[in-house]
């Protein structure tokens, strides 16, 4: 995939998209990154706000949306390894803005993994506290009011 690429950013449409979205958290948290499955799916996925990216029947990258109170918590941001550096996670960001205050949030916080701090920077995110420890991976706190 080039950056020219044209692709949809939406909510997850249907079981086979769902589907297709966790295997693609699964590639890219259980089988690239080594997070336990029992840590990647964590029951909470039948409460949120699913989000894709999709170009010609294929799914890009995913994440998801909780709704705590007035407080969206994003979560589970994967990018397909092809479609990486093409601006998909930001177009994700930006759609998770609107569908969190769609919902009612006043803010949505997040823990970054560290290599990925300055994507969640540029999108108006701060960091929280300090770089911890999750499911192996160094993790940073972060949020953002809306």
């Amino acid at each position: 995939m080039t950056s020219t690429t044209l692709y949809e950013v939406r909510q997850v449409r249907g079981d086979r998209e769902m589907t297709a979205a966790l295997e693609l958290r699964h590639e890219v948290f259980c089988v690239e990154q080594g997070v336990p499955e029992y840590e990647e799916l964590d029951g909470r996925d039948a409460d949120g706000i699913h989000l894709v990216a999709v170009a010609d029947g294929e799914l890009l990258g995913t994440c998801r949306v909780l709704m705590v109170g007035s407080t969206a918590q994003l979560s589970r941001l994967a990018v397909r390894a092809s479609a990486r550096r093409c601006g998909v996670a930001t177009a994700l960001l930006e759609l998770a803005d609107v569908e969190a205050r769609r919902a009612g949030a006043r803010r949505v916080v997040l823990h970054a993994q560290t290599y990925a701090r300055e994507l969640y920077e540029n999108a108006g995110y701060r960091p929280r506290g300090r770089v911890f420890r999750e499911a192996g991976i160094e993790h940073i706190a972060m949020e953002k009011s809306l």
